[in-house]
């Protein structure tokens, strides 16, 4: 594997992108914040800023929300995975997915030790209009989960 800048710590992730996903966000902008590892009362994650990461540039969207997003947003098929609930954009999706991301996308970060709190603070704070969990009040938030809901 090649050398990351990325720590392998416990903080906030935040995305921008030199073209936007959709036309009505601006380019350029802070449009998305993660966290790494999430809560867990009652055990410890094995997440970290590198690991989760390169998850978003290289998984799929089962598993990571942004991809999800990103996906529905540039128009990419969803489609289901295997006999459960799980859907990706396929390998060719993904493939085109992971691209446009490498082309576009910037990811920022910061090491904190309990990340929730700063990601809760950021959120209500500033517009993110990519985030949905804690967001109802981003203008973007209704489209957004309609736009996913079809895609689904």
């Amino acid at each position: 594997m090649r050398p990351s800048p990325v720590p392998a710590a416990a903080g906030v992730y935040g995305w921008h992108f030199k073209q936007p996903p959709h036309p009505d966000l601006d380019a350029g902008r802070l449009l998305y914040v993660g966290i790494a590892p999430r809560y867990m009362a009652n055990r410890t994650s094995t997440q970290n800023l590198r690991k989760r990461v390169r998850y978003h540039y290289r998984g799929n969207a089962a598993g990571s929300t942004l991809r999800l997003t990103l996906g529905c947003l540039l128009g990419l098929e969803l489609r289901r995975v295997g006999s459960g609930k799980r859907t990706t954009f396929g390998g060719a999706g993904e493939a085109t997915l992971s691209q446009w991301m490498a082309d576009n996308a910037r990811v920022c970060w910061i090491e904190q030790s309990e990340p929730w709190d700063l990601e809760s603070r950021l959120i209500s704070q500033l517009d993110l209009p990519l985030n949905l969990d804690q967001n109802r009040q981003d203008p973007f938030h209704s489209r957004l989960k309609e736009l996913r809901a079809q895609a689904r």
